[in-house]
């Protein structure tokens, strides 16, 4: 039987998501925004980092018991977990900053950046949904 793209699962994801946003987001830009960085593309960087580290463990748990229903414990599925929120953190900010740069050209660095922060977490969403569902927690 084929699976639905958008089934139930999306909307827990999104769920999920709200959680990890209110919980991520705030430590994104509390630390962009508040640390006097030295240079600012560390900041992005590490500001950016620290979101997904501490919401990738709340999302972990909560996708792997309530959003995708995997009971038990794998070691290579955490590991699966790790390495698609890596990539896709990877690929979304990666993305993210060159283009807000280029689109926003003009605008204040600090507006640039922080809408930058912003589109990354959206490509970030779409492409951790497919990989949560179709690598990391496949059924």
């Amino acid at each position: 039987m084929k699976e639905k793209l958008i089934d139930k699962t999306l909307w827990k994801f999104l769920l999920v998501g709200v959680v990890n946003t209110l919980i991520g987001c705030g430590i994104m830009f509390l630390l962009f925004n508040l640390v006097p960085w030295s240079n600012r593309d560390v900041g992005y960087w590490v500001s950016s980092a620290a979101n997904y580290v501490i919401g990738s463990v709340v999302s972990f748990f909560l996708n792997k018991y309530f959003t995708f229903q995997k009971k038990g414990w794998s070691w290579a599925q955490a590991g699966k977990f790790a390495l698609s929120v890596a990539v896709c953190w990877l690929i979304a900010y990666g993305a993210a900053k060159p283009l807000v740069l280029y689109l926003l050209a003009g605008q204040p660095e600090k507006i640039q950046e922080n809408v930058a922060m912003l589109v990354g977490m959206c490509l970030y969403t779409g492409l951790n949904y497919l990989t949560q569902r179709f690598f990391a927690f496949k059924k």
